[in-house]
């Protein structure tokens, strides 16, 4: 009796694995049938969010449905990347971010309501070096005048980035680290916010994102100082990079990709891969993107994207622990 029973439960779970393999399988064959949101883990104005933006129409004509931008600002990126990872894994809910919620705040903060496992890596699409700026009353006008003013004075100068644990706040501790200079951090929900506190004077200098400080730079109301590169980057022109700034052990690059929950079916993985790469292949995305001091850089493959971040997070692990990076 009790063999029968077990045999019997064990054909009732088979077929109901059968039925949730076919129902994923004609998912995938039509998805997608509604609108496709993506979230933003930074505040309206700031480079994820222009990033974001500027490729949704190209991704939303490769779907063959509309795209809807969700800003989900907060905890450097966490909110979204938390939020995203216990969405309904159907391609439905996809999120862009860079190193923040991916590398930096795992590093930074165990407790964290997710992991980055809890996310599948589709690919990257943007890289960027950063540009450091400062507001033109601050007396700041290169990036040796800055690390000289900042040994007179330990700590007065503050620095606006979009948030604890971002690329821009990692930036600007790996720079205080190779010049042994020390700053104060301020950190705002966004890009846009904190450059703004930039222009109105309330804090000093940003190592901010190119979306979010080069129109600033551009209309004169930041003074740039130059990128986080060692060499001048063709995407931001007129500025220095770290040699001929005169700090040439200083590098950081960022980045920003693509993922959707953790256990989204392969087909519509392939679909927003696919997608994905045609939107940033698309010359008028380029253009936007360069414009604004970021460069198209797709993956080749979502194993490629994974071998990718798991390097990669190596050197955001190493940058949080020597720079002594802590949660506010």
């Amino acid at each position: 009796m009790i063999q029968k029973l077990s045999f019997s439960l064990s054909l009732i779970y088979l077929g109901l694995m059968a039925s949730v393999a076919t129902a994923q399988a004609q998912t995938a064959s039509t998805y997608p049938t509604k609108p496709v949101k993506v979230v933003v883990g930074f505040a309206p104005g700031g480079a994820a969010d222009y990033v974001a933006r500027t490729i949704s129409e190209s991704l939303g004509k490769s779907l063959g449905q509309p795209v809807i931008i969700e800003n989900k600002a907060g905890a450097g990126s966490s909110i979204a990347a938390e939020a995203v990872s216990k969405s309904a894994p159907d391609g439905y809910t996809v999120l862009i971010a860079s190193p923040s919620s991916i590398s930096v705040n795992p590093a930074l903060n165990p407790k964290l309501g997710y992991a980055p496992k809890d996310l599948f890596p589709i690919t990257k699409i943007t890289s960027s070096p950063l540009v450091i700026a400062a507001n033109p009353n601050a007396g700041i006008g290169s990036l040796l005048e800055l690390v000289a003013k900042a040994k007179k004075a330990p700590g007065v100068i503050n620095f606006a980035t979009s948030g604890n644990g971002s690329a821009p706040h990692l930036g600007a501790a790996l720079f205080a680290q190779v010049t042994g200079i020390e700053m104060t951090h301020i950190p705002f929900r966004g890009g846009g916010p904190a450059i703004q506190s930039v222009v109105a004077g309330d804090t000093q200098l940003t190592f901010g994102t190119p979306p979010s400080v080069l129109p600033m730079i551009q209309a004169g109301r930041l003074k740039g100082l130059g990128v986080s590169t060692k060499e001048k980057s063709a995407l931001v022109p007129g500025l220095p990079g770290s040699i001929e700034a005169g700090v040439p052990d200083y590098a950081i690059e960022f980045w920003y990709g693509i993922f959707v929950p953790n256990g989204t079916p392969p087909a519509v993985v392939k679909k927003i891969f696919d997608a994905a790469q045609f939107a940033m292949s698309q010359p008028n995305v380029k253009t936007a993107l360069a414009r604004e001091g970021t460069d198209v850089d797709v993956s080749k493959s979502p194993d490629q994207f994974a071998s990718f971040l798991t390097e990669d997070a190596k050197f955001w692990v190493k940058l949080v622990k020597s720079a002594g990076v802590k949660l506010d």
